[in-house]
């Protein structure tokens, strides 16, 4: 039989990879920095290459030992699903998760789905980490999170995926701005416009370069918002136009009454939600409770008129 590493000896690394420091790394494991140290040069030595580069103060991983840290997370991941499947039941969604949602609907969409979740749910403990959708996607990938929610990822062939809504997407313009007085904007009325728009990693950001693009809209580059928050207040003050999702337009425009939200008439611009996990995952069942669950719950939020 082939060598296989042992789940201590890749739980060494990774935690070695992290910290960056024996002594730190071991003192994380529970375990001594001989036995830690002794441990991972036992696996460079049974692999065959080196994965950690030894400097005075600090280490850090080279380049395949790297990759094979990545690798590790998963297999560790898939350890704990193991365990989660052994000592819970689908009634409970395994007892915990880690639940990765995209800034741009998760703050929108989460209000409405946790008391529905907790009250189905009672002792689901859900730890959710905010981030950009592609590293989101990443951290799902290296089994960092469980399971994302937010715009689903184009390669499918890593993910399985559970739809939830169709977002449309809307323009959004100062209520002085000339295109206010229309009920619609042709895209062709962009041209020259200056679109803001959210930084790299959002998914958003495509959508707002495809339209820009296609109209000739100027894609404001100087600066690119953190949040949706931040840009619409950039064009409440008339500093330029751009894009939102539908959920986040019915829940925070009506609070805004110096920008009005139009659709683009002969632009399709919209983005399918749902829930992502990696297709290797055992837990595919726990996801795919939790995404139907959630799909009753966009159902109704969407099927109320706009504000």
């Amino acid at each position: 039989m082939p060598f296989r590493p042992s789940h201590r000896q890749l739980e060494y690394l990774v935690m070695l990879g992290e910290t960056g420091h024996f002594g730190e790394a071991a003192k994380r494991c529970n375990v001594s920095q001989p036995t830690l140290s002794v441990q991972v040069s036992l696996l460079e030595k049974q692999l065959g290459v080196t994965l950690i580069d030894r400097m005075p103060g600090r280490v850090a991983p080279t380049p395949v030992g790297q990759d094979i840290i990545n690798a590790a997370k998963i297999i560790l991941n898939g350890l704990d699903e193991i365990t989660v499947l052994a000592s819970s039941s689908k009634g409970n969604l395994g007892g915990a998760m880690r639940l990765g949602v995209a800034p741009s609907f998760g703050p929108y969409f989460l209000p409405h789905l946790l008391p529905k979740l907790h009250s189905q749910y009672p002792d689901l403990k859900l730890y959710i980490r905010e981030d950009r959708p592609r590293l989101l996607e990443k951290a799902v990938l290296q089994g960092e999170t469980d399971c994302g929610l937010g715009p689903i990822p184009f390669d499918e062939d890593d993910f399985v995926s559970e739809q939830i809504c169709r977002e449309r997407i809307y323009l959004a313009v100062p209520r002085e701005h000339p295109l206010a007085k229309l009920d619609s904007v042709p895209m062709a009325a962009l041209k020259g416009a200056r679109m803001l728009t959210l930084g790299p990693g959002h998914r958003l950001m495509d959508e707002v370069r495809k339209l820009a693009d296609m109209s000739g809209a100027i894609l404001a580059l100087e600066y690119e918002g953190s949040s949706l928050d931040a840009i619409r207040q950039m064009v409440s003050i008339e500093m330029g136009i751009s894009l939102f999702p539908e959920l986040y337009v019915r829940t925070e425009f009506a609070k805004d009454e110096g920008i009005k939200v139009l659709p683009v008439t002969d632009w399709q611009g919209t983005r399918d939600i749902g829930f992502f996990w990696r297709r290797s995952s055992a837990r595919g069942s726990h996801f795919q409770a939790l995404a139907k669950l959630a799909s009753q719950i966009a159902d109704q939020l969407f099927a109320r008129s706009m504000p």
